[in-house]
C-alpha cells in the first residue's frame, strides 16, 4: 500500500479498527489512542513555512562562510593573516548565546504554542543579517566596526536558538505517522537550498565584481537581501494554524510552569537529553565542517582559486539537495538507526580518503572528494529533523530539543571551523579536518546504537496521524487503519 505521498508499508505496525478519527483542524480533547487526520493543505503550509525560516538560517550561514576571507580585510585589516581567524570568531560567537535563546524560545513554545514562536524568531534572524550589511567598514569607524558585527552575530545567534528546534519539532508534529521522515527532511531542502542561494550568491557577485569590489561594498548585497526573504517568511508564518499534536494539551501547557518543564527535562528525560547532545555533536561538527569550513579550507588552507573552489562546493550542495528527500523516505521505509548508522560509518571511513582527494589539487579529484563528504551528510541532515524531536514527548518537546541541540552546537558545532582553522594552523597537518570528522561521528555512533527506533510511530505523548488521503481509503475500505502503539 502507498500513501500520497508515495512511501511505503508501515514496518512493525498493529492494527486497530473501529477508532473514530479526529480532523486536526480542530482543538480536541479525545483520547491519545484516536488518530489525527491531517490534510494535505496543512502539511504543505507547515512545511513551506518551516523550510523557509531553515533558509534564511542557512543563507546567512553560506554568505558569511563564502565571505569569510572578505569579511576579515573589511572588519580587521590591520590583522593580516589572522584575519580570517577574527572573522570565523565572529561566526562561533553567535554560538555562545544560542543555548539561552533556545531555552527561552523552547519553553515558551511549549507554553503558548510553536507558531507564535516562529514568528518571532525569523523576524530577529532577517533584522540581523540585513543589519550587518549596514555596518561601516573599519576605515570609516574603526574598532566600532567588529564590535557592530559581533552584536548583529549575537542577535542571530539568540533567535535561531529557537528556530531549528522549532521548526523540526512544528513539521514532525504535523506530519502523518508514516512519512515524518520525508515531509521533515524538507526542513533540511531549506537548509540546503539557502546554503546554495547564499553561496551562489557570493560566487556570483565574486565573478561579476571581482575581488577588489567586493572587499570595497559588494560584500554587503548578500546581507541586504535577508530582508526580503525575512518578509516572505513572515507571511508564511502567519498563515499557519498551531500543530495538533500541542492543540490537544493547550490548556495544560499554558497552566504549567517553566520549573517543572525543566525538571522534567532534566530529571526524567535525561537519557533522551544525552543521547539527543551526542547526536547533534556528530551532526554539526560535521556539518559545519562540510558546509561552512570547506571553502575557506579549500582558498585559505591549500590556496586554491577562489571562484573555482566556490563552484565545486555548490555543485556538491546541488547534489545533496536533491538526495535529502530520497534519504528521508528511506528513513521512512528502513527506520533512522540504520540509516545514521550509515552516516556515521561513512565518515569513520571515508574522511581521510576524501581530503586525500581534495588535496590532489585537480577539478576531478577536488568534487570527487567534496561528493563523498556531501554524501555522507545527506545521510545525516536528511534523517535527523524527524528523529530529534521524537525523542521528547509532546509537552517538553520544543523545551527539550532546544537544550540538547543549542548547548551541543554551541560547544561543538558553532566552533567546529575555528577549531579545523586552529588545528591545522597549530599542527601543519591539512587531515585534521578529517580526523575531527572522525571522532564526532565516533560519538554519534554510540548515540544511534543507544537511540531507540521511532520510524512509523506516533510521537510520544501525542496521538497517532494520518493523512486526510488514506483516512479517505480507510473509510472506504480500501486498507485497514493502522498505527502503532503509542510508546
Amino acid at each position: 500500500m502507498s500513501s500520497a505521498y508515495g512511501v511505503g508499508p508501515a514496518l512493525g505496525v498493529q492494527p486497530f479498527v473501529g477508532i473514530p478519527m479526529i480532523d486536526a483542524r480542530q482543538k480536541t480533547a479525545a483520547s491519545s489512542t484516536a488518530p489525527l487526520v491531517i490534510h494535505e493543505d496543512d502539511v504543505k503550509r507547515a512545511v513551506s513555512a518551516t523550510a523557509i525560516g531553515n533558509m534564511m538560517e542557512w543563507f546567512d550561514f553560506g554568505i558569511y562562510s563564502y565571505l569569510a576571507v572578505v569579511l576579515g580585510k573589511v572588519f580587521f585589516p590591520e590583522s593580516g593573516s589572522k584575519g580570517l581567524i577574527y572573522s570565523l570568531a565572529a561566526f562561533a560567537l553567535a554560538f555562545l548565546v544560542r543555548p539561552i535563546g533556545g531555552f527561552f524560545f523552547g519553553m515558551l513554545g511549549d507554553q503558548i504554542g510553536r507558531r507564535g514562536v516562529l514568528a518571532t524568531t525569523i523576524i530577529m534572524m532577517a533584522t540581523a543579517t540585513f543589519s550587518i550589511g549596514l555596518i561601516p567598514n573599519y576605515t570609516s569607524i574603526g574598532i566600532w566596526a567588529a564590535i557592530l558585527l559581533y552584536v548583529a552575530r549575537l542577535v542571530q545567534g539568540f533567535s535561531t536558538g529557537g528556530e531549528y528546534s522549532g521548526a523540526s519539532t512544528f513539521i514532525t508534529e504535523f506530519a502523518p505517522d508514516r512519512q515524518r521522515g520525508f515531509l521533515a527532511s524538507f526542513l533540511e531542502f531549506g537548509t540546503i537550498t539557502g546554503f546554495v542561494s547564499g553561496a551562489a550568491l557570493v560566487t556570483g557577485l565574486t565573478v561579476a565584481l571581482g575581488d577588489a569590489a567586493m572587499v570595497a561594498w559588494g560584500w554587503r548585497i548578500p546581507f541586504l537581501v535577508a530582508g526580503p526573504l525575512g518578509v516572505i517568511g513572515l507571511f508564511l508564518r502567519f498563515r499557519l494554524s498551531e500543530t495538533p499534536a500541542f492543540a490537544e494539551i493547550e490548556e495544560q501547557a499554558h497552566a504549567r510552569s517553566v520549573e517543572s518543564r525543566l525538571h522534567e527535562i532534566v530529571f526524567e528525560h535525561s537519557r533522551a537529553l544525552l543521547l539527543c547532545m551526542a547526536l547533534v555533536l556528530a551532526l554539526n561538527v560535521t556539518n559545519y565542517l562540510v558546509l561552512t569550513y570547506m571553502p575557506n579550507y579549500l582558498t585559505g588552507t591549500l590556496g586554491y582559486d577562489n571562484a573555482h573552489s566556490l563552484f565545486l562546493n555548490v555543485l556538491t550542495m546541488l547534489a545533496m539537495l536533491a538526495a535529502i528527500p530520497l534519504v528521508g523516505r528511506l528513513g521512512d521505509r528502513v527506520g533512522r538507526r540504520p540509516v545514521l548508522l550509515a552516516a556515521c560509518g561513512g565518515y569513520l571511513v571515508l574522511s581521510w580518503p576524501a581530503l586525500w582527494l581534495v588535496q590532489q589539487g585537480q577539478m576531478a579529484t577536488i568534487l570527487a572528494g567534496l561528493l563523498i563528504l556531501g554524501l555522507c551528510q545527506t545521510l545525516f541532515i536528511g534523517t535527523t529533523p524527524s528523529t530529534l524531536p521524537a525523542m521528547f514527548p509532546t509537552s517538553i518537546r520544543y523545551g527539550g530539543m532546544s537544550i540538547a541541540y543549542n548547548v551541543s552546537a554551541s560547544l561543538f558545532g558553532g566552533t567546529a571551523p575555528l577549531m579545523a582553522e586552529t588545528l591545522v594552523r597549530v599542527t601543519g597537518n591539512d587531515y585534521m579536518p578529517a580526523y575531527y570528522a572522525m571522532l564526532a561521528a565516533l560519538v554519534g555512533l554510540v548515540a544511534v546504537l543507544m537511540m531507540r527506533e521511532t520510524a512509523q510511530q506516533p510521537l510520544e505523548g501525542s496521538a497517532p496521524t494520518i493523512s486526510a488521503h488514506d483516512a479517505e481509503k480507510q473509510k472506504h475500505g480500501l486498507e485497514p487503519v493502522r498505527a502503532a502503539a503509542n510508546r
